[in-house]
């Protein structure tokens, strides 16, 4: 059995919201959301995405404006949360 060292060990948090995101996975709710809206071909996330990503910030940020929305997500590991998008199609700044 082999060691691990303590330097390559990568902590992330997920809360609550790992669960919630699992279960929006099983039952397929990003692809079914975009199945029936479908995809703009310049949108960098999908609507199904975007949909999964309010359920998930309603559960931290019920109170807040949703202006705050990106922040319920600092510290939070959003590629194992959100899954991942075409970062090819991000616009630069």
């Amino acid at each position: 059995m082999s060691k691990i060292e303590a330097s390559n060990i990568r902590v992330q948090d997920l809360d609550h919201c790992g669960i919630v995101a699992g279960i929006c996975d099983e039952i397929g709710l990003v692809e079914q959301i975009d199945k029936l809206y479908g995809n703009h071909p310049q949108s960098i996330i999908t609507p199904g995405q975007i949909v999964k990503a309010m359920i998930l910030n309603g559960l931290g940020f019920v109170s807040a404006p949703l202006y705050l929305f990106e922040k319920f997500f600092v510290g939070k590991a959003t590629e194992h949360l959100q899954g991942s998008w075409d970062q090819t199609r991000t616009p630069q700044r």
